[in-house]
């Protein structure tokens, strides 16, 4: 349900001396404001850190120059941030003491190992690494939030506390979300939101869907292992390279017919390795992939099912199998009060044409596990430039964003920490 309205006694901010001001009616009465335009310094300075990660990818459990970045800026801004006992990540509160009502702002920092392919000045500066799925941008939109939520703080303006959680590995499963969790960083927290760049929407709009708004993602080893021989002789041996040509074509049809294809289960390989002459029959063939789900259930399956349809096929062809199979992450489902803040965030802020709705997608991500804890939402950030036609697709070395949508998801998240309404019923 779409909100237009603003609070009773809520007011834009015309005036940007500040990061923020209200208008005076407002401050007289002592009530938040929701934001206007952000001041150019601010968002130039943004665009610059981006900029700077963007230059200095790092990946997985390596981000301690991205951490000491955004440490070094939050204690810039008096703020008191704690790297995370992992090493890597950290976390900041502000207006005041986490005690249940909190509302956490997350940001993953980490790159992932392809090359940077672009030519801009801001192209990676380390070999095989890169900022292609716009972890560099969620980052900066969450420190400008905190920036501008601190100067709020200050001013007796926020009306609940902020969290802001800058999280490590997303990218290796199952995720860095577990590790943060495991170091506290929902304490205190009651309702949790992220966005992730979207390069099919527009930026200056973001897209938004309760419920399932990603799927879930594991990641598949198989070894298949036979006696090996000459190719002369098939039939007295384990023809590997039949095998594991059947499994890679077989296996995913099997287990279509093994769920409601409303799942959306699929198995989709990334690599296949196998022998090494054109007269020698291996001794083993290798493949790899990642299974993806729409619903938890059929994700929570998944495993069992996988298992026994490999199996099914490889003994056919007289190969034993090795199998291991890698617990990713369930799917992003938005609790909907969660989804109805960041719609009301972006609709008093930019009007309700910059709200569209979005496609579930087979990505996976690690914000699931928050949700699984705590209420939660995910928005898809619009990064795709005025008239660019089709869109660099995440994970590609020609990836870029549109670096006006870091404006924008400031101002949404500033906007919903001021409308969140606390803690959620029980």
């Amino acid at each position: 349900m779409i909100n237009c309205q603003l609070p009773p006694g809520w007011a834009y901010a015309p005036d940007m001396n500040r990061l923020l001001s209200p208008e005076p009616a407002a401050a007289s009465a002592g009530m938040p404001v929701l934001p206007g335009t952000l001041p150019e310094t601010l968002c130039e300075e943004l665009v610059a850190f981006r900029r700077d990660l963007h230059m200095h990818p790092e990946l997985g459990h390596q981000e301690f120059r991205t951490t000491a970045a955004v440490k070094a800026r939050l204690e810039q801004a008096g703020l008191e941030p704690r790297v995370l006992a992992v090493g890597t990540g950290l976390v900041c509160d502000i207006g005041g003491e986490v005690g249940g009502d909190a509302l956490a702002l997350r940001a993953d920092i980490d790159a992932l190992p392809i090359p940077d392919t672009k030519t801009v000045p801001y192209r990676s500066t380390v070999a095989d690494r890169a900022h292609a799925c716009g972890h560099d941008v969620h980052t900066a939109v969450v420190l400008g939030a905190g920036l501008v939520l601190a100067d709020l703080a200050r001013r007796d303006l926020l009306p609940r506390p902020v969290r802001l959680i800058f999280q490590p590995a997303e990218e290796v499963l199952p995720g860095g979300a577990t590790d943060a969790m495991e170091c506290g960083v929902l304490d205190g927290v009651g309702r949790i939101l992220a966005v992730h760049c979207d390069p099919r929407v527009d930026a200056g709009r973001i897209g938004l869907r309760p419920g399932p708004i990603t799927s879930a993602c594991d990641r598949l080893e198989i070894g298949l292992v036979g006696p090996g021989g000459h190719t002369a002789r098939p039939h007295l041996t384990t023809d590997l390279v039949t095998a594991a040509a059947k499994v890679a074509t077989e296996v995913p049809a099997v287990l279509s017919r093994r769920v409601d294809t409303r799942s959306g289960l699929a198995l989709t390989w990334g690599r296949l390795e196998t022998g090494h002459a054109c007269n020698v029959v291996p001794q083993r063939a290798e493949l790899s992939g990642t299974v993806r789900c729409l619903d938890l259930p059929t994700w929570r399956a998944a495993p069992d099912l996988v298992h026994a349809a490999i199996d099914e096929v490889a003994t056919v062809h007289r190969a034993k199998t090795e199998i291991d199979y890698v617990r990713g992450v369930p799917p992003v489902v938005n609790e909907s009060a969660s989804t109805d803040l960041l719609n009301d965030a972006m609709v008093a802020r930019y009007g309700p044409k910059a709200v569209e709705p979005t496609e579930q997608s087979l990505g996976g991500e690690d914000f699931s596990w928050y949700l699984e804890h705590v209420p939660g939402a995910m928005a898809r950030l619009g990064v795709r430039a005025a008239g660019e036609r089709g869109h660099r697709d995440l994970h590609q070395g020609d990836f870029d964003a549109d670096e006006s949508a870091i404006r924008v998801g400031v101002e949404l998240f500033t906007a919903a920490a001021l409308l969140h309404p606390g803690r959620p019923p029980a």
